[in-house]
């Protein structure tokens, strides 16, 4: 008679242990989940970010592996968001890049760096410079504040917070055990792994494996989420800015998520007003609606990075895997990394991390 899968033991319901339970719960295995806080995420890096799918914009500030996994993830996601219970906002508008004058020196490299990333990573769709004409037929509402623009095809972005609720939901319909306020480490289940248990677990905790994770650090951010019915915006937009990058992802019903600080502490205390001023001056510069706008709430979290800012797979032990060091790129990566680690587990291989460049230890 065939034997049954392994139950999956998963440590931490944040992005990457959601996710993961998910992909592991549609190929039948039987799944818990150990979390230290509510079903709501309130301590996860996941509830604080812009959701935005763009490997060919991160590209100008991260490594190759994490591009290749953007690109990879950008595909799968629409394919898990289609599979949901709940829907989830999911868009594939392209990303739009703009700039003031006074900045046309910083655009020019930028737009060069891309061009070059793009040639040497050819699966990417190229980015396409605009004049003002092709800017009022992608964004109305910023011709009149801008002269040009680079508009990169094909790039996404989704909802953060109805992705999480979204997961939790399909989790509980196919049967996944939820623990809690149950904070857990891997020395709770040494006995497990003592015993030779055809079980496997899983570490997403993120911050939490500091413990077990040598040179896991946070990287504090900050979003701001506005209510702007004056706005209008189609897709994603950055603004180049040489002390301030701004990002502004438009959400559904007018909620814009607005951030672009990258701050190297854990410190997770309120938004500094320094750091909210420019955020919001940044950001009344792009569309001077945004000036009427309701702050909706101002958010802080640290982001879970290693040593090399990218992310990485560990291997303690025969049956046990760590997922770590998304950094800020977890909603664009996460399929990746899950990918990686659900082929190790039912295969023992790691050919789709090698073929992406995701680190992969045994320790």
């Amino acid at each position: 008679m065939p034997t049954s899968k392994p139950k999956i033991t998963i440590l931490g319901a944040g992005l990457l242990g959601r996710l993961s339970a998910y992909s592991f719960c549609k190929l039948g295995y039987q799944v818990e989940i150990f979390e230290r806080g509510g079903p709501n995420a309130e301590g996860s890096a996941a509830q604080v970010a812009a959701a935005m799918l763009a490997p060919l914009a991160e590209s100008a500030i991260t490594e190759p592996p994490v591009v290749k996994m953007g690109h990879y993830s950008l595909k799968r996601w629409q394919g898990i968001i289609q599979t949901l219970e709940e829907p989830v906002f999911f868009q594939q508008n392209g990303t739009l890049i703009v700039w003031h004058h006074q900045d046309s020196h910083e655009a020019k490299r930028f737009s060069e760096t891309l061009v070059r990333n793009q040639l040497q990573m050819n699966f990417l769709e190229a980015p396409k410079a605009i004049g003002r004409e092709e800017l009022n037929s992608l964004e109305p509402s910023l011709s009149h504040q801008f002269q040009h623009g680079l508009y990169l095809p094909l790039e996404g972005q989704l909802d953060n917070r109805q992705l999480m609720t979204a997961l939790l939901a399909s989790l509980t319909s196919l049967g996944a055990t939820f623990y809690w306020n149950s904070p857990k480490d891997l020395v709770d289940f040494d006995n497990q792994a003592a015993q030779g248990d055809a079980n496997w677990l899983l570490d997403c905790r993120g911050l939490g494996s500091r413990t077990n994770w040598e040179g896991l650090r946070g990287v504090r951010g900050e979003v701001i989420r506005l209510f702007a019915p004056e706005v209008t915006l189609l897709r994603p937009l950055r603004l180049i800015h040489p002390r301030y990058p701004l990002y502004i992802a438009p959400k559904e019903e007018h909620v814009f998520v607005i951030g672009a600080t990258e701050i190297e502490s854990e410190d997770i205390s309120s938004a500094t007003v320094r750091s909210t001023l420019e955020l919001l001056s940044a950001a009344y510069t792009v569309h001077s609606g945004f000036a009427e706008a309701r702050i909706l709430e101002i958010s802080t979290q640290a982001r879970p990075t290693l040593k090399d800012n990218l992310p990485a797979i560990r291997q303690l032990g025969p049956r046990t895997l760590q997922m770590n060091g998304l950094y800020r790129h977890g909603f664009l990566i996460s399929p990746a990394v899950v990918d990686c680690a659900l082929e190790f587990v039912q295969d023992g291989t790691h050919g789709l991390a090698t073929s992406l460049g995701l680190s992969v230890h045994t320790i």
